[in-house]
């Protein structure tokens, strides 16, 4: 128990002759404030610093980072910081299970989960997501929140300075929670003004200090010693919250012990509380939920945001992941049309070396032959070499990192290019219905327009004049110990008060200050707030038009995917008929070249002309299929043609 020695006070009249008083005597006095600095000093002992891990649900899900830990029964865990779950740098055991003797056969759907569940870009699109919902937590405490790449919180949210709060004015006003005039002088009256202050989250400010004081004096008559030693501890509690209606209030409690070797006072030691109540409410400006509850409006709005980003971030992943997935097909077609070609060149070749060597051909005729299957080699190398890019960047897509054993594997695509005659063209008013009901840019542009039309409605009430009312009740107590004359004629007695009858007297109003008025703030001509209105108005206006020109790129982009369609299936049609003429008349050419009525420069013109056919269908049905995946993502229908569980990879 910690305790501290105070001086008593000797009489105020002393038996004639004295011309000093006797030394003071001490005596122990105990300080109720030590108890609740002990209580603090434990807690500070306790605050370690750890970690508290954000919890999940039995789910798996992530945490809700716009829920602050539960303080009770651990009633450090707010003070604590919250551990973000890493992300794991290694990709799902699922890519590892594909590899089959050094083989992945891979189907459209294994391609779209493995992406889903390991492709980097995915990953970092969550971050908003978590980062929406700590702004929602910031806001929900009172602050404004800071906004993310997407979601920016606007300018005109913000009343004065940027990065100002709710209620985060400073304000000077007398005495609130202190002592005042309690053990002075005299007393004296004042005007008081008070303004909002304080944030959602309640705030309990504890205060304590000790003073300890030796003044010389150059007379003796109003302290009757030479120096003058006081010694004054002093704690202070005070709570304060602001609430969304524009209401705010304080509470205090102080109290203070002062001991003095003035010989003159009326107590000694002298025993000083006070507490004191005070409320504004905003009447006009800063009126109500409707302006006060602004960052949270705006913050759950970003979060809405953060979906519709992530969202749209996957619907590109996944278009990006099948157009390079047909790519890889497309590969694999022209490296088996390259060896085919190269096999018929390699052939041409040695049927005229024979004939060159049996002396049916001049040897200037082996020429064309060779020259033609050195082009068919160097055709095959360039289909190895984009065969092998294209795996390597859907290897990129489906893992986080490319690791020996899936650089090593090959990629087979399982999935058949997509038949044209089986695939329908829609109506471009269905298809821009769709488009409007499902793409995340158009959302995301309504919910900025939303934004914006919690600043137009904060610019208006900015508009109107401040008129607060306030508030404050207090109470003062003040006692201690004294001496008083002796009615038997004997020495003075002591009479010992303190702390007790100075908190009765605080109960009992013995001596009550109380105020009540109001502030009434009018700006003339008001220039400012109607520039932040107009500009309000403005930018929500902005913000209609981008939505506008939002839906436009839309409607362009489903008329372009349904000419892209419709062009591709008209062209895999003439590619396929192209094939089946070349194919027939190179055939042809090689019988009669082998009935020795053509020549090898004819035989080789119908052989390239069969490959660059082979080549332009390929091309054609790829492309075909590439406008399917645009269609789908111009709809907005990429995730449900895909069979995607949205829930599942939202996670939230």
């Amino acid at each position: 128990m910690i305790r501290m020695t105070i001086s008593k006070n000797m009489p105020e009249t002393f038996p004639p002759g004295r011309e000093f008083p006797p030394a003071p005597r001490h005596r122990r006095f105990r300080l109720p404030a030590l108890a609740a600095a002990r209580i603090l000093f434990l807690g500070l002992v306790l605050f370690d610093g750890g970690s508290v891990l954000a919890q999940q649900d039995g789910g798996g899900r992530p945490p809700d980072y716009s829920r602050s830990p539960d303080w009770f029964p651990r009633i450090l865990a707010p003070y604590r910081p919250q551990a973000v779950p890493p992300v794991e740098p290694i990709q799902s055991s699922g890519v590892s299970q594909m590899i089959q003797d050094g083989k992945i056969a891979l189907s459209l759907p294994q391609l779209i989960s493995a992406v889903l569940d390991n492709n980097l870009d995915i990953s970092v699109a969550r971050f908003p997501m978590a980062l929406a919902e700590t702004d929602l937590l910031r806001a929900n405490g009172g602050q404004a929140p800071r906004g993310f790449e997407g979601a920016p919180v606007p300018a005109g949210l913000f009343a004065g300075a940027i990065g100002a709060g709710i209620g985060q004015v400073n304000f000077a006003t007398a005495a609130l929670g202190g002592i005042g005039n309690a053990g002075g002088l005299s007393a004296s009256s004042r005007g008081l003004s008070l303004n909002p202050r304080g944030a959602l989250d309640p705030t309990v400010i504890i205060h304590y200090s000790f003073n300890h004081v030796s003044s010389p004096l150059n007379s003796l008559r109003i302290s009757g010693v030479p120096v003058v030693t006081s010694s004054t501890p002093f704690w202070q509690v005070s709570y304060q919250q602001a609430f969304t209606t524009g209401t705010t209030f304080s509470l205090g409690y102080s109290s203070q012990i002062q001991r003095s070797t003035q010989q003159s006072l009326l107590f000694n030691p002298a025993v000083a509380t006070r507490y004191t109540f005070t409320f504004t409410q905003n009447l006009l400006s800063g009126f109500g939920s409707a302006v006060n509850h602004r960052f949270q409006d705006v913050a759950a709005t970003n979060r809405q945001i953060s979906d519709e980003i992530f969202r749209q971030r996957v619907i590109g992943v996944v278009t990006q992941a099948q157009n390079v997935y047909w790519d890889l097909v497309a590969a694999r077609e022209n490296l088996r049309n390259a060896e085919q070609a190269l096999a018929v060149a390699q052939r041409l070749a040695d049927d005229n070396r024979r004939r060159v060597e049996i002396g049916t051909m001049a040897a200037v005729g082996l020429i064309p032959a060779e020259a033609e299957l050195a082009r068919r080699q160097r055709d095959r190398v360039t289909a190895e070499t984009r065969l092998q890019t294209t795996e390597l960047a859907l290897k990129n897509l489906l893992s986080r990192q490319v690791d020996r054993a899936l650089a090593e594997a090959r990629l087979e695509a399982t999935a058949a290019l997509p038949e044209p005659t089986s695939t329908e063209i829609p109506d471009y008013e269905q298809a821009l219905k769709l488009a409007m009901e499902n793409r995340p840019e158009l959302r995301q542009a309504a919910m900025n327009i939303s934004k914006q039309d919690v600043v137009v409605r904060f610019a208006k009430d900015s508009l109107r004049p401040t008129l607060i009312l306030f508030g404050q009740l207090a109470s003062v107590g003040f006692a201690g110990n004294r001496f008083v004359p002796n009615p038997a004629g004997g020495p003075p007695l002591q009479v010992t008060r303190g702390a007790a009858q100075a908190f009765s007297q605080l109960a009992r109003l013995d001596f009550p200050e109380y105020a009540i008025g109001f502030s009434f703030t009018v700006p003339i001509k008001n220039r400012a707030a109607q520039a932040d209105s107009m500009r309000a108005q403005m930018d929500r206006q902005s913000a209609e038009v981008a939505a506008q020109r939002t839906r436009l790129q839309i409607g362009l982009e489903v008329r372009q995917a349904l000419i892209g369609l419709a062009q591709n299936k008209a062209r895999v049609e003439a590619s396929r008929k192209a094939l089946n003429l070349s194919e027939q008349a190179a055939d042809a050419e090689e019988k009669k070249f082998r009935a020795g009525i053509s020549t090898p420069y004819d035989v080789i013109r119908l052989q390239r002309d069969l490959i660059a056919a082979q080549r332009a269908e390929v091309e054609a049905r790829v492309n075909f299929a590439k406008a399917l995946v645009e269609m789908a993502r111009a709809t907005g229908t990429t995730l449900e043609k895909a069979s995607v569980d949205w829930e599942k990879i939202h996670g939230r």
